[in-house]
């Protein structure tokens, strides 16, 4: 399949670390020392989920080669939702008028863009579906503490929307060649390391140390086996593109695998840990460096415990 399409929003507001110092206690070298974040993103009381879904998808839109209303399969993947019945993806599918779309939401953690594209892709080869929207997004501000010294510090918000299709329009498109998920509930502390209470509306992350061990774990070994599988080796990739979570678990992550620095692409100094949709907003930020025949790697890895891992080509 392929990506045609890619829009993205990011809120103007960033939180600097200073604003935390008199909150919770975190000295602002101390917390960009541990989690490489400078700033984070943050939306405003109208920036709602809706809102920069929306943005992202109209940013989009100008790029598609077909009509948006030829859309049959809407995805919605976030861990953040603002409403659990009329969900943002139906908001988008009355919103944009695409009547013959298969509408549904799925969380899986920060890998939740990554099982998404992975049902597209059996959407598309069942031939359920020939043209799809995947709607991502995070608004961790409606749910995170910032007097929450574990991890109130870390959270971003933004939203990305990729356009795919079963058949190439454009040669400046990128072909999605593989991808593979885990559900991960039964190593570590699992469902029980990154943790959302809808009742009580607390984001938390009480076992940091577990997940940063995990994370460096799989995000090496999945990159890995992807490659493999696939007939590549290290020295292929052109880009390797990880879940923003922790500049030092990316360190790790390039160091393991020896992939130098100017071969990846970061937000998380100054957008902070925008969840499932960090690595999609990387590469659409990123996306006019990508040139012909580069292949990229996206590797996330999310509480619960989930992962997921993506190769794309542009040929």
């Amino acid at each position: 399949m392929y990506i045609n399409a890619i829009g993205y929003y990011v809120p103007d507001q960033r939180i600097s670390n200073d604003h935390f110092k008199d909150i919770n206690g975190l000295d602002a070298n101390w917390i960009y020392q541990r989690t490489g974040i400078l700033t984070r993103s943050r939306a405003t009381e109208e920036e709602t989920m809706d809102y920069m879904c929306t943005e992202a998808v109209l940013k989009a839109l100008p790029l598609l080669p077909y009509s948006e209303t030829d859309i049959d399969l809407i995805i919605f993947a976030s861990y953040t939702l603002s409403d659990t019945i009329g969900t943002t993806a139906h908001v988008i599918q009355r919103q944009f008028e695409m009547r013959k779309a298969k509408v549904f939401h799925i969380s899986s953690a920060c890998s939740s863009a990554v099982n998404a594209m992975e049902i597209i892709q059996s959407f598309f080869k069942t031939h359920i579906a020939t043209k799809a929207l995947l709607i991502c997004a995070e608004r961790n501000s409606s749910y995170s503490d910032d007097k929450d010294p574990m991890s109130g510090h870390l959270w971003g918000d933004a939203a990305t929307a990729y356009f795919f299709s079963s058949e190439k329009y454009s040669d400046d498109e990128l072909r999605v060649v593989d991808i593979t998920t885990q559900g991960l509930a039964h190593i570590g502390h699992g469902p029980k390391a990154v943790t959302l209470d809808l009742t009580s509306g607390d984001l938390r992350m009480p076992y940091g140390r577990d997940v940063f061990m995990r994370a460096c774990t799989y995000l090496v070994q999945n990159t890995k086996d992807i490659l493999d599988k696939n007939g590549y080796v290290i020295n292929d990739l052109s880009y390797f593109i990880g879940h923003q979570a922790n500049k030092r678990i990316i360190s790790h992550v390039l160091k393991e695998l020896d992939i130098s620095e100017d071969k990846t692409m970061t937000n998380i100094e100054e957008l902070g840990n925008t969840g499932s949709t960090s690595a999609l907003l990387v590469l659409a930020q990123n996306y006019d460096k990508i040139r012909e025949d580069d292949l990229i790697c996206l590797s996330v890895f999310g509480g619960g415990y989930s992962a997921g891992t993506c190769l794309l080509l542009k040929n």
